[in-house]
């Protein structure tokens, strides 16, 4: 059995995730089993952990930091495969620009930005916050997540912030809204994208599928 626990914080869209996992294994036949937790003991057990998140850093940083999720995710990352996502994605950096200035986690070196007046689109007009809707992802580092990914899939994206890495060998994957952003990157048996592979149809099952797969090695 592929045990996935999707970590609750109350700051996620947990029911779909849930189930995008459970139908992106369908073919496994019953051997996938999502659900999600924040008990402790539950996600040890877990073969596999997602990192969801939405909303302000501010309230989703306040109720990690209550339930203990930050170091029950810095235990998972040292023994299995974890995905972060969108505010899950932003947690992991060091500081987040939002809501005056936030304190993350700080297992990524970098920081989260707000899209600011100069970030322009292709007719120089300014671009339109939240980046809200499906856009090109290219993929610049090689990954076993984009095993069947068609390079410049469009995946859906729903952000006001966006991340800047330190260390661009970790960058999988940038998008175009205004200025190149990245739109995932990886960390040891980390994979976090800016994007929501669960409302992003066949390539974002394709992609969840791959992380059933994944035994957290960078290698393709």
């Amino acid at each position: 059995m592929n045990k996935v626990a999707v970590i609750d914080y109350g700051m996620g869209n947990l029911h779909s995730v849930t189930k995008a996992i459970e139908y992106s294994g369908r073919e496994k036949k019953g051997k996938i089993k999502a659900f999600a937790t924040c008990d402790k003991k539950l996600i040890e057990s877990a073969d596999r952990v997602i990192f969801p998140g939405v909303g302000a850093i501010r309230d989703c940083m306040a109720e990690i930091k209550r339930l203990n999720i930050d170091k029950i995710i810095e235990d998972a990352i040292k023994l299995k495969p974890v995905l972060a996502i969108c505010v899950g994605m932003q947690a992991l950096m060091e500081f987040s620009e939002e809501n005056d200035g936030v304190e993350c986690l700080g297992f990524v070196k970098g920081q989260v930005k707000h899209f600011d007046k100069n970030f322009m689109d292709s007719n120089g007009r300014r671009i339109k916050i939240p980046h809200m809707g499906w856009n090109k992802v290219k993929q610049v580092n090689s990954h076993p997540l984009w095993k069947e990914v068609p390079d410049n899939s469009r995946f859906y994206f729903v952000h006001s912030y966006y991340v800047q890495a330190e260390n661009e060998m970790k960058i999988t994957g940038i998008t175009d809204y205004g200025a190149r952003i990245i739109s995932c990157l990886t960390d040891d048996n980390v994979f976090a994208t800016q994007f929501h592979p669960e409302k992003s149809q066949e390539v974002g099952l394709t992609l969840l599928r791959n992380f059933l797969e994944w035994d957290g090695e960078r290698r393709c």
